[in-house]
């Protein structure tokens, strides 16, 4: 069953979601969508569409992506391979969450998927444990991610094909270890996931 029923749109409140995409993958950037709206007056059809993105079929997320985007306000960062190296995930996550929170330029309430609140922003945030399946924007912010992540994946597939980034977007399948122990590394992976391919 889809989290949101339309029915208790009033009693979520308009808030600004935020989640992140990628932080256990062994390349590219660890991608983050902030998304705000008021669920009382976003369409029903699309609040009840909403769920957290590993349980809406990839054709569905990206049906789902510009009706967010044109329903809502949002707001796209990243965490790039060389910070993820250099600072750790987890920072790296936390800096890009404040950075699309910031875009957005709303003095709202921030919840975000997880167990860490984004340290630095003016205004209020809290951490939601499965936010997810909880907040509507949460979910929706998860969606756009997801898509934002998975597309780019995609098209870095067709420059590096050894990896087959077009099914495992990065992750760690079996395909995508084996393509790294015949061919090493390429410039995307994060050296601090993949260091017994060095």
């Amino acid at each position: 069953m889809p989290p949101f029923d339309p029915a208790s749109a009033a009693s979520y409140p308009a808030v600004i979601g935020c989640d992140e995409v990628g932080r256990g993958a062994l390349c590219g950037p660890v991608v983050v969508a902030a998304v705000y709206f008021d669920p009382a007056v976003l369409p029903s059809d699309l609040l009840t569409r909403l769920d957290d993105s590993k349980r809406v079929p990839e054709p569905i997320r990206e049906a789902l992506t510009p009706l967010i985007r044109q329903h809502a306000r949002v707001a796209v960062a990243a965490g790039s391979r060389a910070l993820i190296d250099r600072v750790n995930v987890r920072v790296a996550t936390l800096d890009a969450m404040a950075r699309a929170v910031r875009r957005l330029g709303l003095d709202a309430t921030v919840l975000v998927d997880g167990r860490d609140p984004v340290p630095g922003l003016s205004q209020a945030c809290r951490a939601v444990i499965g936010g997810d399946r909880l907040v509507p924007q949460i979910a929706a912010a998860s969606i756009v991610a997801k898509t934002v992540r998975d597309g780019l994946m995609r098209r870095l597939a067709s420059r590096h094909p050894d990896y087959a980034w077009e099914r495992n977007v990065g992750y760690g399948t079996a395909a995508h270890r084996s393509g790294l122990a015949a061919r090493g590394r390429s410039p995307h992976h994060r050296l601090t996931f993949t260091r017994a391919y060095g």
